[in-house]
């Protein structure tokens, strides 16, 4: 009857061996969910990523408002007769502008010349 028993149970661990342990084992399929989640969410990661890069190639192409973004941001380029106010943080220096600033108006008739001192 011992002998009966301990079979058995040898064959129970047996069967149980390639259900846990085995190729297409719990273990190794909770391993894979896990690895397909990982990869899931790292290509959900890079299509938002493509996404807003072919957003950007098509600003690039079609209009001008992604061009004229980049040359203030990164160029520091205004408009003709528009007025760049750059404000700045404690210890931050200011960004050198690459459009050459416009002539100052011409005087208007009559008016005082700026040197001249009011009596």
């Amino acid at each position: 009857m011992r002998l009966i028993t301990i079979a058995l149970a040898a064959l129970l661990v047996l069967i149980q061996y390639p259900l846990w342990l085995g190729k297409g084992g719990w273990l190794s399929v909770a391993d894979m969910q896990n690895q397909v989640e990982t990869t899931r969410i790292k290509t959900e990661q890079l299509a938002a990523r493509n996404s807003k890069l072919d957003s950007e190639v098509d600003d690039l192409t079609e209009g001008t408002g992604a061009v004229e973004e980049r040359a203030r941001y990164d160029l520091g380029m205004i408009k003709q007769n528009e007025i760049f106010v750059q404000v700045l943080r404690k210890n931050e220096i200011p960004v050198e502008s690459m459009t050459v600033p416009p002539p100052p108006p011409p005087p208007k008739p009559g008016a005082k010349p700026a040197g001249a001192a009011a009596h």
